[in-house]
C-alpha cells in the first residue's frame, strides 16, 4: 500500500525557456520523489490539455502557476492520507477529480506530474529501480534496451519552418549496445555539422531537440545530406545506419492538400512521394506521413509502404487508446509513438502501449520538444519494453540526461539494444 503524505509543485522552465511543472510526492513510508514533465510544440488536436495561466504579461500567457497550485491544493486535499495499492487507482482518482475528457480543468501537466512522481516514490518505497517498477506495472519483462532513433536534421515547428518536414533521424542499426549507438551517432553528427558549415556557410544552429537546421531548399535535401554525413563518417547507409523521418504532415496540410516544397499534393500524391523516398533512401520508419484526420488514406499508406518501413502514428494517435483501436481496426498504422503527456497519466499510457503491442505494432517511446533534465523517460522506455526510443539529438543536457540514464541501465543490467530493423 502506498499512502501519500504530501504533494508540492513548482513552476520551472523547460528546454525552450517555457514554464512547466516539477512535483514532489512524499509517502507516509518516508519515501519521496520528484518528477518534471515535458511539453510539446508539434501537438495533436486530440492531446490532453495542459493548463496555462493565460496572463499575457507573464511568459506570454504560458505560465503554469495555476497548475502548480492545483497540485498543492485540490489534488493534495483529495488524496492526502489515501492508500493506493496500485498506480491505476491513483491515476483513476486524478481523472475523476478533474472530471473532463481532456484533463483541462486541473491540467494534464498537473495530473501527469503527480502520476510520475507517485510512481517514482512507490519505486523508492519498494527499493526497486524505476525501470523495474515500470515493468512490474506494465506486466512486461526488461529484455532489451530500446534502439535509439536520433535527431540529425530538423525543420517544421522544431526549427522555425525553414523546411516543411519536421525531422530526419538516424537509426544506428549496426550498434549492439547503447554505448556503440551513441559513439556512432556522435561521428555522424560531427560530420553533419562540418557538412553544414561547408555547404550552407552556416554556424552551428540547433533546433528545439538539438538537430541541425540549415536552410534546406527542399525536403528531400534533408535525406540527401543525412546520407552524405553517414558516408563522411565512414558508415554504410542501409547497412550500418538507416533513416527515420518525422513529417508532422498536419502542419503543412490545408484545403485537402499537402503543401510540400512548392507542390500542392493530394493524399494519393503524398503517398507516392513517400513511396519514392523509401525507394531512394534507407528509410525504415515514416512518422505522421499523412495528416492527423486523413483517416481515409492512412490504411492505403500502410498497405503501400508497410512491408518496407514502419508507419508510425503520432498526431494521428496522440497515445489515446480509442484512436489506437480505431487505427488497428482500419489497418492505418504499424507503430505507435508513445508520448505520456499526450494522454496525461502513466496508467493510460500503459493501456495505449498494451493496445499497440497486442496488435503486433512497434512501440517508440518519445520525448517532447520542451524537455527537462529529468531522466524518467529512459526508465519508462526500458520498463515498457519499447523497441525504440526517440529522445532528440546527441546534444543539450535535457536530451543527454536520458541517454546517460540509458547508459547507466545498460551497465547495471547488461541488456543489449533491441534488434531493429529486423530484415
Amino acid at each position: 500500500m502506498f499512502r501519500i503524505q504530501s504533494l508540492s509543485s513548482l513552476e520551472i522552465l523547460d528546454s525552450r525557456g517555457r514554464p512547466t511543472l516539477k512535483t514532489t510526492c512524499r509517502l507516509e513510508s518516508g519515501a519521496s520523489a520528484s518528477a518534471s514533465v515535458p511539453s510539446g510544440a508539434s501537438t495533436g488536436a486530440a492531446e490532453a490539455r495542459e493548463l496555462r495561466d493565460g496572463d499575457p504579461s507573464r511568459y506570454r500567457g504560458l505560465g503554469c502557476r495555476q497548475a502548480a497550485s492545483n497540485v498543492s491544493g485540490a489534488i493534495q486535499s483529495a488524496i492526502t492520507g489515501v492508500g493506493f495499492a496500485r498506480q491505476a487507482e491513483l491515476d483513476q482518482r486524478l481523472i475523476e477529480l478533474d472530471g473532463t475528457s481532456d484533463k483541462s480543468r486541473l491540467g494534464a501537466n498537473a495530473i501527469l506530474s503527480v502520476s510520475i512522481a507517485f510512481a517514482r516514490a512507490a519505486a523508492a518505497q519498494r527499493e526497486k529501480p524505476l525501470f523495474q517498477h515500470m515493468a512490474d506495472l506494465a506486466g512486461t519483462s526488461c529484455s532489451t534496451l530500446p534502439r535509439p532513433t536520433i535527431n540529425l536534421f530538423s525543420g517544421g515547428k522544431h526549427a522555425g519552418g525553414q523546411a516543411p518536414i519536421q525531422d530526419v533521424l538516424i537509426v544506428p542499426s549496426a550498434a549492439r549496445s547503447m554505448d556503440e549507438a551513441l559513439a556512432l551517432t556522435f561521428a555522424i553528427y560531427s560530420a553533419a555539422a562540418e557538412l553544414c558549415a561547408k555547404k550552407y556557410s552556416m554556424r552551428l544552429l540547433r533546433a528545439d531537440e538539438g538537430g541541425l537546421a540549415p536552410p534546406f531548399t527542399r525536403a528531400a535535401a534533408m535525406m540527401e545530406d543525412a546520407i552524405a554525413a553517414i558516408e563522411a563518417a565512414g558508415f554504410a547507409p542501409g547497412r550500418d545506419v538507416h533513416l527515420a523521418v518525422d513529417l508532422a504532415s498536419s502542419h503543412f496540410y490545408s484545403d485537402q492538400h499537402y503543401h510540400l516544397d512548392d507542390r500542392h499534393l493530394t493524399s494519393l500524391e503524398m503517398i507516392e512521394v513517400l513511396e519514392g523516398w523509401i525507394r531512394d533512401y534507407p528509410i525504415v520508419s515514416i512518422e505522421d506521413g499523412l495528416a492527423e484526420e486523413d483517416w481515409e488514406h492512412w490504411p492505403l499508406l500502410t498497405k503501400r509502404v508497410g512491408d518496407r518501413a514502419l508507419v508510425v502514428g503520432d498526431d494521428l494517435l496522440c497515445t489515446q487508446p480509442n484512436r489506437i483501436q480505431r487505427a488497428v481496426q482500419a489497418g492505418a498504422a504499424s507503430g505507435l509513438l508513445l508520448k505520456v503527456n499526450q494522454i496525461g497519466s502513466l496508467s493510460e499510457a500503459m493501456e495505449a502501449r498494451q493496445a499497440a503491442s497486442t496488435a503486433g505494432w512497434e512501440v517508440t517511446v518519445s520525448a517532447r520538444s520542451g524537455e527537462t533534465e529529468d531522466d524518467w523517460l529512459a526508465d519508462l522506455a526500458v520498463g515498457f519494453n519499447a523497441g525504440q526510443i526517440k529522445i532528440g539529438s546527441i546534444t543539450q543536457s535535457e536530451r543527454l540526461a536520458k541517454y546517460n540514464r540509458l547508459l547507466e541501465i545498460e551497465r547495471e543490467t547488461g541488456l543489449k539494444v533491441s534488434p531493429w530493423p529486423r530484415n
